[in-house]
């Protein structure tokens, strides 16, 4: 960042400010996913969370391309973080399952307090890992990351779109299911972060087109690609379980997850 960026007063490019509304624009993703899960219009409401989450991934890449990324950019995307992944997705479920169960609403103010938990925990880790100068890439989250967490934990909503004939979940599983995942965000356990992932040049069209089929299957098989893509997530947990051990703390990439 240069010194001109840094004097107070200094007039600011406007593309500087691209990452932070990227940010903005997917903390009203998230309200307005809230706003249709009161209306009962679910599909338009996971989409949105969807959209934030695609918004979450590109605000900090951006901010670090132009050399934008500051303080006060970090505490935005962890405070649109909370709403979209520790607010939205439990409500949103609620309203469609849970209504009529106390026990439902518990449910919800575990799996928040866990998001605002880990979001903390990452606050607290990354400034003391900045300090002691630590910056070195991990191809490990500690505990699930936060949009992850967000996507388990609309499954048993997306099991019953994807599977019209498939019977409703009782509260009471669905209930435990919100509280497993967000437990699962404060965990020690590795995740698989794929920021260290690569891809041999020779196979790299391959994996292009693979991303494009997923992406057309997405689009039109929406509810069926999502509850792949959690049983696909679930079995990366399973798999670092079996072959890693648990970090000792979360390096400063980590990025909130």
């Amino acid at each position: 960042m240069s010194a001109q960026r840094n004097k107070p007063g200094a007039d600011m490019p406007l593309l500087q400010l691209l990452p932070n509304m990227l940010t903005i624009a997917g903390l009203c993703a998230g309200l307005s996913a809230i706003r249709f899960g009161v209306e009962g219009n679910y599909v338009l409401a996971v989409q949105l969370i969807l959209a934030a989450g695609v918004l979450d991934g590109l605000d900090g890449r951006i901010a670090r391309l132009l050399g934008s990324d500051s303080k006060m950019g970090a505490e935005l995307d962890s405070l649109a973080d909370v709403v979209n992944f520790g607010v939205a997705p439990p409500l949103v479920l609620y309203f469609w399952a849970l209504q009529d169960t106390r026990l439902g609403w518990i449910a919800v103010l575990v799996f928040a307090i866990c998001c605002v938990l880990r979001l903390a925990r990452f606050n607290v880790t990354s400034n003391a890992d900045r300090e002691a100068g630590i910056g070195a890439p991990s191809a490990y989250f500690t505990g699930v990351p936060s949009p992850a967490a967000a996507l388990l934990v609309l499954l048993p909503m997306s099991v019953s779109f994807a599977f019209s004939g498939s019977a409703l979940l009782p509260d009471i599983l669905i209930s435990a299911h919100m509280v497993i995942i967000g437990l699962l965000m404060i965990s020690r356990i590795p995740t698989w972060s794929f920021k260290t992932a690569k891809v041999p040049r020779k196979k790299a069209k391959y994996f292009l087109l693979g991303g494009a089929i997923a992406g057309a299957a997405l689009l039109t098989y929406a509810w069926v690609m999502l509850v792949v893509l959690c049983l696909a997530y679930i079995a990366t947990i399973v798999w670092c379980l079996a072959t890693r051990r648990p970090p000792k703390r979360s390096p400063v990439t980590e990025h909130k997850r």
